[in-house]
């Protein structure tokens, strides 16, 4: 299993490993400007490919490209919760979720890829704003993830765009497995 796959009720070893994995994807880049850069290069990566080639998978058990996009429209679903819950709250939980039973169970295989793609730019829009617009203290406000302990916004600010970096390049990876 690769430190990667994000399962809910992981290990404390394996949330940890998980988070530096991600982090270290991001490395010294500022978050905002790969969270701001991310629509644009997700559009580019799927441009002109066919409902074929987004649906082939790099191999068997593993993701087409038209999953990664759903994965990534409901994942700042999750965002929004999350960074909703800790502006707002103080010291929320944070549930963790199974992104391969999310996947399975809410269809992502069938998943129209144009439709997930606006859903990620809208929701990313709205994101935005909100971290554009908070307070150093509003960054600095946390929750408690289930799995990986106090996040606070800043934090989920880097781990998403780490998390963007890794399916931009899942995406890269499935192209040149598939010769999309």
């Amino acid at each position: 299993m690769s430190v990667f796959t994000n399962r809910q009720s992981r290990s404390p070893e394996q949330a940890r490993d998980y988070t530096n994995a991600i982090l270290g994807l991001l490395g010294e880049r500022d978050p905002r400007d790969v969270l701001r850069a991310t629509y644009d290069a997700l559009r580019q990566s799927i441009a002109g490919l066919s409902e074929t080639e987004l649906s082939a998978a790099e191999a068997p058990g593993k993701w087409s490209i038209r999953q990664v996009v759903r994965h990534l429209a409901d994942t700042e679903i999750v965002w929004g919760w999350r960074l909703r819950l800790v502006l707002s709250q103080d010291r929320p939980t944070i549930t963790g979720f199974d992104q391969d039973a999310w996947a399975e169970r809410l269809g992502y295989d069938a998943a129209p890829v144009d439709e997930a793609l606006a859903e990620f730019a809208a929701l990313r829009r709205t994101h935005l704003r909100l971290v554009s617009t908070a307070s150093d203290a509003a960054l600095a406000r946390f929750g408690v993830h289930a799995e990986r302990g106090e996040e606070s916004v800043a934090h989920m600010m880097k781990m998403y765009a780490g998390h963007d970096l890794l399916h931009l390049a899942q995406i890269n990876r499935i192209r040149a497995a598939t010769r999309v």
